[in-house]
């Protein structure tokens, strides 16, 4: 078993004891496996040991990444989605709207906007989550909480886009306890999108919460997704 697998199977062994221990059901969480600055050998060894979702923070690497893939193996490249999970400016939404599968970092109308206009024809629509700044860090990406609603609903009206959640990278705090509490935070803008009854929620289901030093607060406050880099492809050079 390569160090890749390995890693996997003692993540996915994590996760289902957090869900034991949240009462959940280990199905209703996913994993995304954060594989930005690694390269295309990685992803597939991931991919051959079962793992099927893919988290990108450079678009230009992700991009190039996704077509060494393709061209090295093919029939298993097409089961692979993949998820733009790092910050989305203006210049780059083309690149987004047609490589990805979805984005998780929607904090701004006018991201979302350009993403719907860019959005390949031939392609499904573009699965995205609301990023949520909940610590109000000023130099944090994020849309702060109390406007979480208005963005989601105006993102949800928009064509060639299914807003399907919201997303957080809170700041590290240290102990189980305060995890929780934060990541509780965002799961309450979660519920609140879910229970405002716009229109174009009606696959509004994913909580894009928690990673590797954090996962098991993060599925006790309801996460249905955890995004794990270094715990799956190791420490980053």
């Amino acid at each position: 078993m390569t160090t890749i697998a390995a890693n996997l199977e003692h993540v996915r062994a994590r996760i289902a004891r957090a869900c034991e221990a949240a009462g959940r059901a280990p199905a209703r969480v996913g994993l995304l496996a954060v594989s930005k600055t690694f390269g295309a050998a990685e992803v597939l060894q991931a991919a051959h040991a079962g793992q099927r979702a893919f988290g990108e923070n450079y678009l230009q690497e992700a991009v190039d990444k996704k077509t060494a893939v393709a061209a090295l193996a093919p029939a298993l490249a097409a089961e692979l989605r993949w998820h733009c999970i790092g910050p989305i400016q203006s210049n780059k939404t083309r690149l987004v709207a047609e490589h990805f599968d979805w984005a998780h970092t929607v904090d701004r109308l006018k991201i979302a906007q350009r993403l719907s206009g860019q959005r390949p024809a031939q392609l499904p629509p573009l699965m995205v989550c609301i990023q949520v700044n909940v610590d109000g860090g000023v130099s944090k990406s994020g849309v702060p909480p109390q406007d979480a609603i208005a963005l989601a609903q105006a993102v949800a009206q928009l064509p060639r886009l299914c807003l399907r959640g919201v997303m957080s990278i809170p700041d590290p705090v240290p102990g189980q306890e305060a995890q929780r509490a934060v990541h509780a935070r965002v799961r309450d803008v979660f519920d609140a999108i879910a229970a405002c009854g716009a229109p174009g929620l009606e696959r509004f289901d994913t909580l894009s919460l928690g990673m590797t030093a954090d996962l098991e607060a993060a599925i006790a406050a309801g996460s249905t997704l955890v995004r794990v880099g270094s715990g799956i492809f190791g420490a980053r050079s």
